[in-house]
């Protein structure tokens, strides 16, 4: 919604909503007198908050760079994969300094004074057609948004941000678990956590630069085959030296190929209706992101352990890899069909 929205007022109105309902979200929640209510408070304020950020912003940098786009893109996303870093550690501070109820509405004063007026500096990227002298013609010219969203293109961007999302989000979610079922202390499980973490803002960068100097379809399919082949490994890992390891490379792959799929979008439709068509992939990439974690505590009720949630991650990361070879080129996707008059 929040990228539709972006399409047609503009970025800057709608991220400014955002940062707004996201604050007044956080602080409605802290107010919370039962769990059922903050779970719809911060389920669905929160959410639609976040929804309003993050799909308008990614779509509005492809719209402002035609040369080093994917490392612009990489970057962007890197500066929402610190503020987790960053802000979970205050939160947790501010819960053992007072209680959990202060820290939420702390943190929530702090997105407005800190994304109030960051929202006010977002500007619409400037329309980029055929004409513009030293600008490549935008992907997909003339398709309108129902074009877009039932073209093989899209359809195809969204089967892989899903099976990619489903591949890594298992074990992200779960990886402070299993390494607590493989006898590892506390803290050094939260560790690996962390390096994963790091491992993915390095990759942003790292795959930012590749997919400018070799193209973001080619590298997504390469991080896609890394990523599987990094989450199948946790399968075989079992010392604090092999978790941080695979964390390295597994963090790497997942954290750098996200952000490409925006990427992607830029070559095959036009910046009119980006916000639109990159929500939409993002929404079908959220149903991934929400599979893998159920599917991985099933798993382990079920079989008392984590093995076959890795090997149905490596599975669904080489579904990913397939999906992704179906990408055709962009100068394929620029023929929008059209019906002649009668």
């Amino acid at each position: 919604m929040g990228g539709a929205l972006s399409d047609r007022f503009g970025p800057r109105i709608v991220v400014l909503a955002g940062a707004v309902l996201l604050g007044l979200g956080l602080a409605l929640a802290s107010r919370a007198t039962s769990l059922l209510e903050f779970q719809l408070i911060y389920g669905i304020v929160v959410g639609v908050a976040a929804g309003a950020v993050f799909a308008p912003m990614i779509a509005t940098v492809t719209g402002w760079f035609d040369r080093h786009r994917s490392l612009a893109v990489s970057l962007v996303s890197a500066g929402m994969g610190v503020a987790p870093m960053t802000i979970s550690p205050f939160a947790q501070w501010l819960i053992s300094a007072y209680d959990w109820r202060t820290a939420m509405l702390t943190i929530a004063i702090g997105a407005w004074v800190l994304l109030v007026p960051a929202a006010l500096l977002v500007r619409r990227p400037p329309e980029m057609t055929a004409s513009s002298p030293g600008m490549p013609a935008e992907g997909g010219e003339g398709m309108t948004v129902g074009q877009a969203l039932r073209s093989p293109q899209f359809i195809v961007l969204g089967l892989t941000f899903f099976c990619c999302c489903a591949a890594h989000s298992g074990p992200i979610f779960h990886t402070v678990s299993y390494a607590l079922a493989c006898g590892l202390p506390a803290m050094t499980a939260v560790t690996i956590y962390s390096v994963e973490g790091l491992a993915g803002l390095g990759g942003r960068i790292l795959f930012g630069l590749l997919g400018d100097r070799f193209g973001a379809r080619r590298v997504v399919v390469a991080g896609l085959m890394v990523q599987a082949v990094g989450a199948g490994s946790y399968y075989f890992t079992r010392d604090v030296g092999e978790f941080y390891a695979v964390a390295i490379l597994f963090g790497v792959a997942y954290g750098g190929v996200m952000p490409l799929y925006a990427v992607i979008a830029r070559e095959y439709f036009p910046l009119r209706i980006m916000g639109t068509v990159f929500g939409g992939a993002a929404m079908i990439s959220s149903l991934g992101m929400a599979l893998g974690p159920a599917v991985g505590g099933w798993i382990f009720d079920t079989f008392h352990g984590y093995g076959y949630l890795y090997i149905a991650s490596f599975g669904m990361g080489l579904a990913a890899v397939a999906i992704a070879l179906a990408f055709p080129a962009p100068s394929s996707a620029r023929r929008v069909p059209h019906t002649q008059p009668a």
